[in-house]
């Protein structure tokens, strides 16, 4: 995986973890297109990295991110923003096959909301507050906050969120199903939950964590009997790789399993 970015730091603090940090420390990690640019690069490097089977991403202790870069966007046209498929690049990261957890603190609001909410789990530290503040600025949320929510929290609530423009504290997100939960309550306590989640993720078989990851999302999509014949194929499937016969076989022999990734 490359290093050389400029609005996101990529590292490995465990051997099976990737992190990414958004780097744009005086914009308050504000959403450019060149950082999505770098962020789907860095995505796609680490989906096809055998060596990794989890990533997280966070900002800041201030901002995971404040939003999309206004200054970027205020001068805009229709045209172009319709012809140039403005923000279509930013859902790319939900095909990417691995699982994501973001580990927020502080502001995580208009885009920054979205890239959270784009991801597979969000624990966030006391600190976070969450919203889309859109409104505000003569406009909607335009990055998939508005559906996202929706099916994260219900329709009165993100009619609240989009309507209003009000944040909502790290509590509120946990009780209302928005995120996992709030964890930590020193400096980068957040970070290290997280990164210990991916360790522990990544100590599963890889195929099995994928095609979880995937069957979970198929929920969102399809009706009742769609996903549960869909998820009972998958099941099916992994009858055919060496981790189902390893894990199972561990698992009877009263022994840790070592997975394979086959």
């Amino acid at each position: 995986m490359s290093t050389n970015y400029t609005y996101i730091i990529a590292s490995r603090p465990e051997p099976a973890v990737a992190l990414i940090t958004l780097n744009r420390p005086k914009a308050l990690n504000a959403l450019c297109s060149p950082l999505f640019v770098e962020l789907n690069q860095a995505l796609k490097d680490l989906d096809n990295d055998a060596s990794v089977g989890a990533v997280v991403l966070t900002g800041s202790e201030k901002a995971f991110a404040a939003g999309a870069d206004i200054k970027e966007m205020k001068d805009k046209e229709f045209a172009d923003a319709y012809k140039n498929r403005f923000l279509e690049d930013w859902a790319d990261m939900t095909k990417i096959r691995k699982p994501i957890i973001a580990a927020v603190s502080g502001y995580a609001l208009g885009g920054g909301c979205e890239l959270a909410l784009m991801c597979d789990i969000i624990l966030a530290s006391p600190t976070a507050k969450f919203g889309q503040p859109e409104i505000n600025l003569g406009t909607i949320p335009g990055g998939g906050g508005s559906q996202r929510l929706a099916q994260l929290i219900g329709k009165s609530r993100a009619m609240e969120m989009v309507l209003t423009g009000r944040m909502i504290t790290a509590t509120e997100a946990a009780n209302w199903g928005m995120i996992s939960r709030v964890v930590g309550e020193g400096e980068g306590e957040v970070v290290k939950e997280a990164i210990a989640m991916a360790s522990e993720i990544s100590s599963k078989g890889q195929i099995a964590v994928q095609a979880g990851k995937e069957v979970v999302n198929a929920a969102y999509e399809l009706t009742l009997a769609e996903g549960l014949r869909f998820e009972r194929r998958l099941f099916q499937g992994l009858f055919a790789t060496n981790d189902q016969k390893e894990g199972m076989g561990a698992f009877a022999e009263k022994r840790k399993p070592k997975f394979t990734h086959t």
